[in-house]
């Protein structure tokens, strides 16, 4: 195979995974997407061809996914296209590394154990790549199947991983099925004939099995989680999407006006019956001291809620006390913090971020770099919550607890696990996509989001700046949402607010309990496959008929 069509190849696996994840949504893609890429890998004539070439597709992929990157950069790093665009393929092309080693080790286990079907190779190393390689921005081919619930019910026992694995499986299996049918047509079969049929039927049967099992499964389990949901006690939550854009945020001018939008909204929800309010991540446009125990007194500018006592969640930077007076460490920087006030107007709960975005949140040697704020303005630097959070809510006489995620700690599930251990009822998270305007990526980060429902049978709300504003159910089904919206168009987006009814449930799900021990699995079988000495073949046998030589 030449080298043109080789890059033809691996190029369309990344452009066909591109369209199955959002906003394309062509989701049936992602079962077939990686074939080309799996021809290119098994019949590169070395491990580090075939590496080459799945890096590329990953490349191809992550530089179409994330190519809201470029305008991040040209907005808030201030950057001219030319000088962002290299930026941003700094990022694809690292993250593309994913599908690079994914190639590498689906080629060298098909050498080591040529009688082991791809249905099986081709998921457990790229399960292994995903558990083990570090992103910056976290996913998983399992986003694809966001909006199909009862694909993605596995999870309550897998992770992400499970689905992932599936789709791959599926991807295996054809590869498997055409190749068992073309060494027979080799032998002079002819095309549909029986022999080919039934060759190919014999490499599809379990993995087809196994997708049926996984459906069935899947309406199973979401039958069941909607019995709960209907029997559950319910809550009306109002959510608040002021669509304020990063400058006005932080503009001192703009300070009275913006939090007199969040109460305005606020005051509205609470009319319409709203239970809980939410607003979004650092959505409060003044500092607040870390040892403030209630809210500002009526008639005080900076009174974080009107007249109303709904219970209220909302983000703001809060600050040591001391902070200035020349002390070092930790009481230097702010932190990013999630706050719920309660019904007499007491701060009843506090939770500080945990996971910080490098070098939007968090700037590694900050000291060492002064340069690079100057550069960068909006780039801060915060500190790290210590643990995960809990906030007490009361409704009804009866006492339940909310569990706080800010910004994309929604998108990681074992942060996320770690959340539910401490029995909430709820999720919320409130987020400021507002970097993004209106690209993939609130639409991205929704779908990742969805995962985190399913796999701790909680339900989600989402308080974003500037959508995706979401209620997430415990199936993983988005029951309202607000869109995305561009804060610097002309005219600029309205605000928008919406009032969600949620269920109020217990948390359920393996996985809750278990956190990855399937995607371990995989990596204990891999290794086993990789150092275990294969059994020998007859000579010059090849059971998939897969060339050595390119």
């Amino acid at each position: 195979m030449r080298l043109p069509l080789r890059l033809g190849l691996s190029a369309l696996s990344g452009v066909l995974m591109v369209l199955s994840v959002p906003t394309f949504d062509l989701w049936p893609l992602m079962w077939i997407g990686l074939l080309p890429a799996l021809h290119v890998a098994l019949t590169a004539a070395t491990p580090r061809r075939a590496f080459l070439h799945g890096w590329f597709t990953g490349i191809v992929a992550n530089t179409a996914a994330f190519y809201w990157m470029k305008g991040l950069l040209e907005r808030f790093g201030h950057m001219p296209g030319i000088e962002a665009i290299p930026i941003m393929m700094l990022l694809t092309t690292y993250q593309g590394l994913e599908f690079g080693l994914w190639a590498w080790g689906v080629h060298r286990l098909a050498r080591r154990r040529p009688g082991l079907p791809l249905a099986w190779a081709a998921p457990l190393v790229m399960v292994v790549v995903e558990l083990l390689v570090p992103q910056i921005f976290p996913f998983y081919l399992a986003i694809s199947q966001a909006w199909v619930p009862p694909i993605i019910q596995i999870a309550d026992l897998t992770g992400p991983m499970g689905v992932t694995f599936v789709l791959v499986m599926a991807t295996g299996a054809l590869y498997d099925a055409g190749r068992a049918a073309w060494v027979v047509s080799r032998e002079g079969g002819a095309l549909g004939s029986a022999p080919r049929l039934r060759v190919a039927w014999r490499a599809l049967r379990v993995p087809v099995a196994i997708v049926l099992a996984v459906l069935g499964y899947g309406f199973a389990r979401i039958h069941q989680v909607d019995a709960r949901r209907a029997a559950a006690p319910k809550a009306r939550v109002g959510i608040v999407q002021a669509n304020v854009g990063i400058s006005e945020k932080w503009d001192p001018n703009e300070r009275g006006r913006l939090l007199r939008l969040h109460q305005d909204l606020s005051s509205q929800l609470s009319r319409e019956g709203a239970q809980l309010i939410v607003w979004p991540e650092s959505s409060y446009p003044y500092a607040l001291s870390r040892e403030m125990v209630a809210d500002y007194p009526l008639g005080d500018p900076r009174r974080i809620r009107g007249a109303e006592t709904t219970p209220t969640i909302f983000g703001a930077v809060t600050l040591e006390p001391n902070r200035g007076t020349g002390r070092t460490g930790r009481d230097r920087f702010p932190y990013n913090t999630a706050l719920m006030l309660d019904e007499s107007g007491r701060i009843s709960g506090k939770f500080d971020k945990v996971f910080l975005l490098i070098f939007g949140e968090y700037i590694p040697f900050y000291d060492r770099i002064p340069w690079f704020t100057k550069l960068f303005p909006e780039a801060s630097n915060f500190n790290r919550g210590q643990k995960p959070g809990s906030f007490p809510f009361r409704l009804g006489g009866r006492d339940f607890r909310l569990g706080p995620l800010i910004c994309y700690e929604d998108i990681l599930p074992g942060f996320t696990r770690r959340t539910a251990t401490l029995d909430p009822n709820l999720f919320v998270n409130i987020t400021n996509d507002a970097w993004f305007g209106k690209t993939f990526e609130p639409y991205q980060h929704l779908a990742l989001a969805v995962f985190r429902a399913v796999e701790n049978r909680l339900e989600m709300v989402r308080a974003v700046n500037t959508g995706v504003s979401a209620h997430i159910d415990a199936v993983g089904r988005v029951r309202a949402s607000l869109p995305a919206a561009d804060p610097d168009t002309d005219p600029p987006p309205e605000p928008m607010k919406m009032l969600v009814e949620t269920a109020l449930l217990d948390r359920g799900g393996l996985y809750a309990h278990i956190g990855d021990l399937f995607a371990w699995a995989c990596l204990l079988s891999v290794t086993a496959l990789s150092f275990k000495r294969p059994r020998r073949l007859a000579a010059g046998s090849n059971p998939r008929g897969i060339p050595t030589k390119a």
